[in-house]
């Protein structure tokens, strides 16, 4: 989960403190800093959230003068320099752009990535950063997140399968990186575990697939409710 937004850092003092207040409440619990701005900047904040206990980074486009796929990748190799990083897909409307399935390749190329947030709430797109993966020896090795609020159980649920040199590979999305998961924690927590039940068992109940968004619930998912509300599912 996430607890702040962009414009905070553009203080670094207020953000090294909210990095500070939250790594000192979060025990055991792995630790993951979103870095911002070009490659100076981003390298800066990892290495802030690197001094402070944190484990990896989430690396945000926003606040970067330019976003090219080679920018990115670019900083993609300096912040994992600092810390084990994180892809980040992020819808354009808060700042993200489209990003083809030849960049994620050439993401994963890079061996301290070891997870990718998808984010660009679209179905197309999100599809083209597994489908990316799948293809890519490290298909095992990097971590799928999901940050599509319009589409978290179906992110969860969802096994996706393709066949490479004659053996099938299956990536399943292992969590979520969302901000009202920060808000909603004890229901994201009993969601989350009806997730693995179902996939488990290998059939995913449809008031599950019904479940409405982590941030209108007091209660836990469909064990306790029958809401028939479309929250959690793609539009």
């Amino acid at each position: 989960m996430h607890t702040t937004q962009f414009p905070l850092h553009s203080d670094r003092a207020l953000l090294t403190e909210v990095w500070r207040l939250a790594a000192d409440a979060a025990g055991d619990t792995l630790l993951v800093a979103g870095v911002c701005g070009d490659v100076a900047d981003a390298v800066r904040e990892a290495e802030t959230a690197a001094a402070l206990g944190y484990d990896a980074a989430l690396l945000c486009p926003w606040g970067m003068a330019e976003v090219t796929d080679k920018a990115l990748l670019e900083r993609a190799v300096a912040v994992g320099e600092v810390l084990p990083t994180i892809g980040f897909y992020l819808q354009e409307s808060v700042g993200g752009r489209r990003l083809d399935r030849a960049f994620w390749q050439d993401l994963f190329d890079i061996g301290t990535v070891v997870a990718v947030k998808s984010a660009p709430f679209d179905r197309y797109r999100s599809n083209d950063v597994v489908q990316a993966l799948l293809e890519h020896d490290r298909w095992a090795e990097v971590a799928v997140l999901t940050g599509n609020d319009d589409a978290i159980v179906h992110d969860l649920v969802t096994p996706v399968r393709r066949t490479v040199d004659g053996r099938t590979r299956e990536i399943r999305t292992a969590g979520g990186l969302l901000g009202q998961w920060a808000v909603g924690t004890a229901a994201a927590v009993g969601l989350s575990a009806e997730v693995r039940a179902a996939r488990d068992a290998g059939t995913v109940p449809a008031p599950l697939l019904a479940a409405p968004p982590i941030s209108s619930r007091s209660t836990p998912p469909f064990s306790t409710s029958t809401t028939t509300s479309p929250g959690a599912w793609p539009g």
